[in-house]
């Protein structure tokens, strides 16, 4: 939903309100749902393993047998030019291309028989399904592209988690960088709160590849007429907000926009606010070994918001790279419908490796990785056969969508690194044994971060369980 900023809603106001989302996703009446299960304590229900998850979203569907689940065995029309190689944990292998990775390969744990098949194939129900766990309903299929996120969609799991957290300090629960996939009007579903309600919904945090060690936290800006100091003086500022309130009660019940109202003035009164997304305050050695991308730089800003103590973090790869897009004949990131191997060598992996091997070592150099919870995934693996129509079949080097099978990477958070969990069958183009899917993996989430009870309360009193199937992979940890 967008408000009329002319129709009658004070400028301000109106920026103190977007802080937390009202102008930037949809409201109906079941966005009015809350979570019922925050315990007396304040915790989430059940055992904890994790205080913090950070979740490196590969958006363009990463090339699982070209990273993770390498095949040498497999015809050479499979397998690629790409070799594995050893790590520092005895039995995992990675590709050639992740030598810095290779080295904390001791953390990690490979889920290599992820089951994530969607009705369309493609892009946005590979997002809802592995952001959500749950299986996307037919309108992806009727709709394709064109199905935008619906206000009762299923929550992302980020934001299911930020609902079991009471918010601390004046930072948000649910934290979303360095940009939101993709532009509008082709907005991924799934990575919002959907049902549960804007006041879950994660903030938005901005980026650019000009500017990577500069993020702008837009809804958080004064107006350029406002100094900090002046905002704790306005004596105005109340009134503001209070006219605004009821210019919006033709979208919003009283009560969700007051509390929208305290979050968003604690957001902006907060210096450690700011200062949390600030990866300059970082020393140059720090900023080399992440990488000055942006990212290195968006995983390091993640770094920083785990001690600031967000609960839930979320890096969606950037694919605004006009570069990788022309040469891979995509939409940009991981989509590699053409030159695979020499975008993944050349553009992606290099990149990656850098970021996400220095993610693991400044936490576990912090003391900080026992209690948070790293995972990779995606909207999809690359078809196993190599050849995309698209891009000219065979001659074209690409790989086409595949949901049918794809690696979800854990670290961390109670994990057992070091292990790889199910397998692929010999070509990586079916789970063959332990086959998983992400409900699973989502309810592997929820386990590592102490949340077990899924039930919320729907707009009519009515309760419901968020998420249905999977089961957590308690051997993972």
């Amino acid at each position: 939903m967008k408000l009329d900023l002319n129709n009658g809603v004070p400028r301000r106001a109106f920026l103190v309100a977007s802080a937390v989302g009202v102008a930037t996703h949809p409201l109906s009446s079941s966005a009015q749902a809350a979570p019922s299960s925050i315990q007396s304590s304040g915790q989430p229900s059940g055992r904890q393993t994790a205080k913090s998850t950070i979740l490196f979203f590969l958006c363009g569907g990463a090339s699982h047998l070209d990273m993770w689940d390498m095949k040498p065995e497999a015809p050479v029309e499979y397998r690629g030019p790409f070799q594995p190689i050893a790590t520092s944990a005895p039995g995992v292998m990675l590709s050639e291309h992740l030598p810095l990775l290779a080295k904390q390969a001791h953390h990690i744990a490979l889920i290599n028989s992820v089951g994530g098949t969607v009705n369309t194939n493609d892009h946005h129900a590979g997002y809802y399904h592995n952001l959500t766990g749950h299986v996307p309903d037919p309108s992806f299929l009727i709709k394709g592209n064109n199905r935008t996120p619906y206000p009762d969609d299923w929550p992302y799991m980020g934001c299911v988690v930020a609902s079991k957290f009471p918010q601390r300090g004046g930072m948000p629960n649910a934290v979303s960088l360095p940009y939101k996939p993709s532009q509008a009007p082709y907005t991924r579903p799934g990575q919002f709160a959907a049902k549960l309600g804007v006041k879950h919904d994660p903030l938005y945090v901005y980026g650019s590849r000009a500017k990577p060690t500069e993020f702008r936290v837009p809804d958080l800006a004064l107006s350029q007429d406002v100094s900090s100091g002046r905002f704790g003086k306005r004596v105005d500022l109340q009134s503001q907000l209070n006219q605004a309130r009821r210019d919006l009660d033709r979208v919003a019940s009283v009560g969700t926009w007051t509390s929208q109202q305290d979050r968003a003035l604690g957001l902006l009164s907060s210096s450690s606010t700011t200062a949390a997304f600030d990866v300059t305050l970082e020393s140059p050695e720090t900023i080399a070994r992440y990488g000055a991308t942006l990212n290195g730089m968006s995983l390091l800003a993640a770094r920083r918001l785990v001690e600031a103590g967000v609960p839930f973090i979320t890096v969606f790869w950037s694919e605004e790279d006009e570069a990788v897009s022309k040469k891979c004949a995509s939409g940009g990131g991981w989509d590699t419908h053409a030159n695979n191997f020499s975008c993944l060598k050349d553009n992606l992996l290099p990149e990656f490796d850098r970021g996400f091997s220095a993610l693991i070592e400044d936490l576990a150099d912090r003391g900080l990785l026992d209690e948070t919870l790293l995972m990779i995934t995606s909207e999809m693996g690359r078809t196993p056969k190599i050849g995309d129509p698209r891009s000219g079949g065979v001659i074209g080097a690409g790989r086409d969508h595949w949901t049918h099978c794809l690696t979800d990477v854990l670290a961390g958070g109670g994990i057992r690194g070091g292990q790889t969990y199910g397998t692929s069958d010999r070509r990586a183009e079916y789970p063959a044994t332990r086959p998983v899917t992400p409900a699973d993996v989502t309810k592997t989430v929820y386990h590592a971060m102490g949340v077990h009870d899924l039930e919320a309360i729907d707009p009519q009193g009515r309760p419901y369980n968020l998420l249905d199937a999977g089961q957590p992979l308690v051997d993972l940890f």
